[in-house]
């Protein structure tokens, strides 16, 4: 019977990924990693990445564990473990040294030059390894790493609050908010999942945006605020916006006539950013979808209807429909959020 069906490896690979969900937004340019260490069927150890340049999840098991029950217990990992040495050690040669018998892991490296090596090289050294347990799970996980290793690009998330009929503001004269209270507290977890936040020069003229996660809760993880860029072809921006006057102005980054495309690249190569979320305005959207740069969508629906004197989603021709897959529906009170990704 193969080990990819055994259910005591899947079960302690569920462990290992909630491991991994506790580093999710903090690591970049790394991906989210969890690991649990088990021993007689019982786990002796915990540990995930919890940020560039910190032990690896492996790692950081090993060290929680107890030093004599680590000879001959098993490790799950969400990933692969590393082979070569970067910001750390490489944490193949860990593994062996503790004295590991048996390595399970869920994901291969999407990195070509590194995928497999760690196999070969635990191998070598006697250790027994599984690999494909909870792969999709663990695939799913890492996807903005997958992207940005292969294609020096970052994962783009495009978020917007909108009407039913797809209009990002109210008429005039109304209130400021499309979207509730619940809709909005959601977003803000949304932003911890992102390195940067990107608006048009007329969402900032218009908004006067912050840009910023303001809850306490995220920030305590450890979260760094996203850069907030903004993006404008003739630059005429007042000098007193919030982004350019507050406590983190010097994380705001300003692109003048610089196509999307190759503003995500730099962020992505001058930044660390991994994960990016557009949030506006309406031609930035539909530029974003249009050149075929959108990976993810995250819209909140309010109940209402706006009329056709407002601000649409996506405010520019497409070459044709964007098609989501991998959809989720939730319910914030009235409001609805329709994530999912867009088949490219």
């Amino acid at each position: 019977m193969s080990d990819i069906n055994d259910e005591k490896d899947t079960g302690f690979m569920k462990v290992a990924l909630r491991e991994a969900m506790k580093g999710k937004g903090l690591t970049s340019p790394n991906p989210a990693v969890g690991c649990i260490i088990v021993k007689g069927g019982k786990i002796i150890s915990k540990g995930y990445h919890r940020s560039a340049g910190s032990p690896h999840a492996e790692v950081e098991a090993i060290n929680k564990a107890p030093a004599k029950p680590l000879k001959g217990s098993t490790l799950y990992v969400t990933l692969e473990p590393c082979s070569t040495h970067g910001r750390t050690p490489p944490c193949a040669d860990s593994i062996v040294n503790a004295g590991i018998k048996r390595v399970v892991y869920g994901s291969n490296d999407p990195n070509p030059v590194h995928r497999g090596k760690a196999k070969r090289l635990l191998k070598r050294k006697g250790i027994h390894v599984t690999e494909g347990i909870l792969q999709e799970s663990c695939e799913k996980l890492i996807r903005p790493f997958s992207k940005y290793i292969s294609t020096g690009l970052p994962w783009v998330v495009a978020k917007a609050g909108m009407s039913i009929d797809g209009r990002l503001t109210r008429p005039a004269k109304e209130d400021q908010w499309l979207t509730n209270k619940d809709s909005i507290a959601d977003a803000q977890k949304i932003r911890a999942e992102v390195d940067a936040i990107i608006v048009g020069a007329g969402t900032v003229r218009a908004d006067d945006p912050k840009l910023t996660i303001r809850e306490p809760k995220i920030l305590k993880r450890g979260k760094e605020q996203p850069w907030r860029v903004i993006l404008t072809r003739s630059g005429n921006l007042s000098d007193k916006a919030k982004v350019f006057t507050d406590r983190l102005k010097n994380r705001t980054l300003l692109y003048e006539r610089k196509s999307l495309k190759a503003v995500l690249k730099d962020l992505a190569g001058k930044y660390d950013c991994m994960n990016v979320m557009i949030e506006g305005g309406g031609k930035l959207l539909g530029e974003a979808f249009r050149k075929q740069l959108v990976d993810e969508v995250c819209f909140y629906i309010a109940p209402i209807i706006c009329g056709t004197k407002c601000t649409p989603v996506a405010d520019i021709a497409f070459p044709s429909s964007a098609q989501l897959s991998d959809t989720t529906v939730k319910r914030f009170g009235e409001d609805l959020r329709v994530r999912g990704l867009v088949r490219n």
